[in-house]
């Protein structure tokens, strides 16, 4: 009886054992399945260059990092990217991962920095969202191939509880209605902060969701720039002053019309 006992013991520790190192190695995949998701599907949202150093993963903590993400700059513009962070630190609910609805607690995004190539009515930042809305318009991105095209299955939605992006700097050249270019100095936006995102049963699709969060960033970043370029009026020469004045009030304008299209 002891040596029946002693044997299911061993058995069960056993498969502990396997459990766990199964647990292990499906959140290692994980992470590369992320990354190559991310660098796969975001270009498609963006419709700009997406790439992603690395993605650590663990089901067992339920938190997640993301290492280095850049997005390039959208077509017809020279700055290599537009926006890129060092590190994000991500709390998931770890068995909603296998879920048709994965639960991201918290998102913690520091110190991204943002390039702006452009003028007041029109640049790289204003083209990026216009790229994302008119995705979200139609739907979202085209399925990667010919068997997702077929299934029936919806891709997986998404709901954030809080995200918080904190210390963004934005550096760049402001290009004036005459052709001058102005180099604006480093400005920092305040903490970008949004909650409950695809809260509720539906959740949000993964283009939705960047569409939400990269418009909070670009207005953010197009109110710092119609600062910085009501102060660089104050310091040029007049001709220079109505020429940044006038592109203020174009920018204004387009501030609030960023999720109407």
């Amino acid at each position: 009886m002891k040596k029946a006992k002693k044997i299911l013991l061993s058995i069960g520790i056993g498969l502990l054992v396997l459990i766990v190192v199964a647990v292990i190695i499906v959140g290692l995949s994980l992470g590369r399945i992320v990354k190559t998701s991310v660098e796969r599907v975001g270009p498609k949202i963006t419709q700009t260059t997406i790439a992603v150093e690395a993605v650590d993963l663990s089901l067992l903590t339920g938190s997640a990092s993301v290492k280095y993400l850049v997005v390039g700059s959208p077509e017809g513009y020279k700055a290599p990217n537009a926006i890129s962070v060092g590190r994000a630190a991500v709390s998931v609910s770890p068995m909603s991962v296998l879920s048709d609805k994965i639960v991201i607690k918290s998102i913690r995004v520091e110190s991204p920095e943002i390039t702006f190539e452009g003028g007041l009515s029109g640049n790289n930042l204003r083209k990026l969202m216009d790229n994302v809305n008119g995705v979200a318009k139609n739907g979202g991105p085209e399925p990667t191939n010919k068997t997702a095209a077929a299934s029936s299955k919806p891709g997986k939605k998404i709901e954030v509880d809080d995200l918080l992006i904190t210390g963004t700097k934005v550096r760049g050249t402001l290009i004036l209605f005459g052709g001058k270019e102005l180099t604006l100095p480093t400005l920092t936006l305040p903490n970008i902060e949004l909650h409950d995102l695809g809260k509720g049963p539906e959740g949000i699709t993964p283009t939705d969701l960047t569409r939400q969060v990269l418009s909070a960033v670009v207005s953010e970043t197009l109110t710092a720039v119609e600062n910085a370029a009501s102060n660089l009026s104050k310091d040029v020469g007049k001709d220079v002053g109505k020429t940044v004045g006038a592109g203020v009030n174009k920018i204004t304008t387009g501030i609030g019309g960023l999720l109407k299209k």
